[in-house]
């Protein structure tokens, strides 16, 4: 396990570009200037050899396995990979008997590196307490969810979270320079060349993941090789890259992070925005049908009676979505999420609905007003259900002044419609209405 420490010193010829080009130092580390930058508290930490646990969380290709070893290798450490996918409990107890023994004898440090810690259960994760809380080993657990999510609160309270950040172009387009000109680690002794416009093109399609920037490069390299070329252009380059498999883990954070942005889109009236974040989820494999709940409940919450076909709308569009099946259910959806983000937008049924619960939980099950009350029996009737009460239908307009909430309640209002589109109509009608109740003697 100790060979993680010395990776600069082992033969990887035949490893991947993106292993053999991996920073030794925090001078060739690439990025994340905000936590590593002069000044910066982790490079502090490092510098000063005060490195606690911590957590490094950020997407894929952001540095965090680099980053560990550098930190094992500035300060001298022992550094111990272990994977939360093939490892178990007993396996960390050894690690930590292992790291104990070599503190005791040899007063040195182990760093624990736990790839993709996410995926440790909460009992996996309660024996690394004590170690962690003692000092036996420092941890770095690396992670792409919310740390908050996923890491028990004990252990998230013992260490620092830092938040890696996905690399831009330009410094991915630094780090496909440098293969090209490494002699050592990289593609510098192929004597190969790369058009700016190529390496944009990779840099672009990697989407902040350096790990993908490097192999997409190899890839082109070897492209280039296998024709007696020397070159890579933009046509090789598009030749090498490969379909990306799009950020966004069903039950991870992501997928929340991307709902949210979708029913914000449509809540903010931005239909260009509403169908990208839509077309994220759908060119995912986000479930059809969760998508088209969200849309309904959308129609409801946020549009209302502003627009009653909106949740005519979206109830089509889940129905048709569903008939018709994928790729040709993205038709009616994209339809029905333009039509609800250009909607005129009410959140009065949210509130109404939200006042009338509040008076419910505050008050309890207030009785029902005698007048209102069916009558099906004669008892029923000697005891007053249903005497007194008027049928709007016998009354000119429809309407009679009439009380229906309980005598503890009597003026409560809880729906209170806009002026935006057809609520406009809804609020000049009831206005009249309770304006007449007020009248009442």
């Amino acid at each position: 396990m100790d060979l993680f420490r010395h990776a600069a010193d082992q033969d990887r010829s035949g490893a991947p570009l993106a292993e053999r080009m991996r920073p030794h130092t925090l001078e060739e580390f690439v990025g994340q200037d905000h936590i590593l930058g002069p000044g910066k508290l982790l490079r502090g930490l490092i510098e000063a050899d005060k490195v606690p646990s911590i957590i490094l969380w950020g997407p894929p290709g952001s540095g965090k396995t680099t980053l560990g070893r550098v930190i094992a290798e500035r300060t001298g450490s022992v550094l111990v990979p272990f994977s939360a996918v093939l490892g178990g409990v007993a396996e960390v107890r050894q690690i930590v008997k292992e790291a104990q023994a070599r503190r005791d004898q040899h007063r040195q440090r182990t760093i624990l590196f736990i790839d993709e810690i996410h995926r440790f259960n909460k009992s996996q994760q309660d024996p690394l307490l004590p170690p962690v809380e003692k000092g036996t080993l420092t941890l770095i657990g690396a992670t792409t969810e919310n740390p908050s999510f996923e890491v028990i609160a004990p252990l998230l309270s013992r260490c620092k979270v830092f938040s890696l950040r996905a690399l831009d172009e330009p410094e991915l387009r630094a780090l496909l320079e440098r293969a090209l000109r490494d002699q050592d680690r990289g593609l510098g002794a192929l004597g190969l060349t790369a058009e700016p416009e190529a390496l944009d093109v990779i840099a672009r399609a990697a989407f902040g993941d350096a790990r993908r920037a490097l192999g997409t490069l190899e890839t082109a390299a070897a492209f280039v090789q296998a024709r007696g070329g020397k070159a890579i252009d933009t046509p090789t380059a598009e030749e090498a890259l490969q379909q990306k498999t799009l950020l966004y883990d069903k039950s991870g954070e992501e997928h929340y992070n991307v709902v949210s942005a979708f029913i914000k889109s449509m809540r903010g009236s931005d239909p260009d925005a509403a169908v990208y974040w839509m077309a994220r989820m759908l060119e995912a494999g986000e479930d059809l049908r969760f998508v088209a709940r969200r849309m309904v409940i959308f129609a409801a919450e946020d549009v209302g009676n502003a627009d009653p076909r909106a949740l005519l709308v979206a109830v089509a569009a889940m129905q048709a979505s569903l008939f018709v099946g994928m790729p040709e259910a993205v038709l009616p959806m994209t339809q029905a999420v333009t039509y609800l983000a250009t909607a005129p937008k009410s959140n009065t049924t949210l509130k109404a609905y939200g006042g009338a619960a509040g008076d419910v939980k505050e008050h309890g099950p207030l009785g029902v007003p005698l007048h209102i009350r069916n009558a099906p029996t004669k008892m029923m009737k000697e005891f007053g259900y249903g005497v007194g009460y008027q049928y709007p239908h016998n009354f000119e307009g429809h309407y009679v002044i009439e009380e229906y909430l309980p005598e503890e309640l009597r003026g409560k209002t809880y729906y209170q419609p806009s002026e935006a589109g057809y609520e406009a109509t809804i609020r000049e009608r009831l206005a009249e209405w309770r304006k007449k109740k007020k009248k009442e003697p």
